[in-house]
């Protein structure tokens, strides 16, 4: 890409990576530092014309969560606002026809990392029993 000068990258990270949450803690981590890498490394290749996307799902209705969730606790609290793996697919596909920085799905938990962002202990206080439900 730097020979060609252009290019697009897609990482794909989490909202876990910007709002972090109990029983999460290596998981939220390792999307944290995708966010990291993603926002340092578009620094590094801006004047090469590459462009750099970080996409943020939430919850994907997958059979990750066989493994990581054996009992279901996890999925029946979220189920309503998990999101379909052909949708978010089809948002990292458009992703590349963009110049955007971040995709956040679905976007109004873009608003909650957001008012975390700004109001940590607020938001921490207010969300610990929806945050214990996992």
């Amino acid at each position: 890409m730097k020979t060609q000068r252009s290019g697009h990258i897609v990482n794909v990270a989490s909202q876990a990576g910007k709002i972090a949450t109990p029983k999460s803690s290596v998981y939220s981590a390792t999307k944290h530092a995708v966010l990291g890498y993603t926002n340092s490394l578009r620094m590094e290749v801006t004047d090469s014309n590459i462009f750099m996307t970080t996409v943020n799902p939430g919850p994907i209705a997958t059979n990750f969560f066989e493994i990581a969730d054996e009992k279901g606790t996890y999925v029946k609290n979220v189920q309503r606002i998990m999101l379909k793996p052909d949708y978010v697919a089809e948002k990292i596909v458009s992703a590349m026809l963009t110049k955007r920085r971040e995709i956040n799905l679905p976007r109004w938990m873009n608003v909650g990392s957001v008012f975390y962002a700004l109001f940590p202990n607020l938001f921490e206080r207010f969300g610990k029993r929806s945050f214990n439900k996992k």
